[in-house]
């Protein structure tokens, strides 16, 4: 349709601005998506887990979380006798119950709780080693990639490369 003047009512420059428009909010989108998923969150209060019998409440500001199999061989003593400026989580696939170290803190949980703990942090190995950070209260931001945990006895130099 034409007006008078001659110029039609969707001009180039609304058309661009339509697309420009549009590409930006895509790309917010996008950003947000990316920047959120990339690291995952826990809520010590959604999800439970267990000190020998005792509900594990976290009280440190950072914490380094191991997810190990207790059936591989001496990975409790070596996690035991782990001294680092972080203390650890340790979280056990098998639940098997054990005493806390200085700075060492054994968990288990449920069958649910574990699998939902290992689809979130998409962990395919173990073990595995990442930090987490207190947001608030009882929710942690992961806060490093997790990797594959090559050697108990490198424990200190595999956390200095997070």
């Amino acid at each position: 349709m034409a007006r008078s003047g001659g110029k039609s009512l969707l001009s180039v420059s609304t058309l661009l601005a339509s697309f420009f428009g549009a590409a930006l909010i895509a790309a917010a989108f996008a950003y947000f998506n990316f920047k959120f998923s990339e690291y995952k969150f826990i809520d010590f209060k959604e999800w439970t887990f267990y000190e020998k019998k005792d509900v594990f409440t976290p009280t440190e500001e950072k914490y380094i979380v191991v997810f190990y199999s207790s059936r591989e061989s001496d990975t409790q003593e070596k996690l035991a006798n782990t001294d680092l400026n972080i203390p650890i989580i340790a979280i056990d696939y098998y639940n098997t119950v054990r005493e806390n170290s200085k700075t060492t803190t054994f968990l288990r949980s449920g069958t649910k709780n574990s699998l939902n703990f290992i689809q979130r942090f998409n962990i395919y190995d173990s073990p595995s080693i990442f930090f987490i950070k207190k947001n608030k209260d009882t929710l942690y931001k992961q806060d490093s990639m997790i990797r594959k945990l090559d050697n108990l006895d490198e424990l200190a130099s595999q956390v200095k490369k997070l």
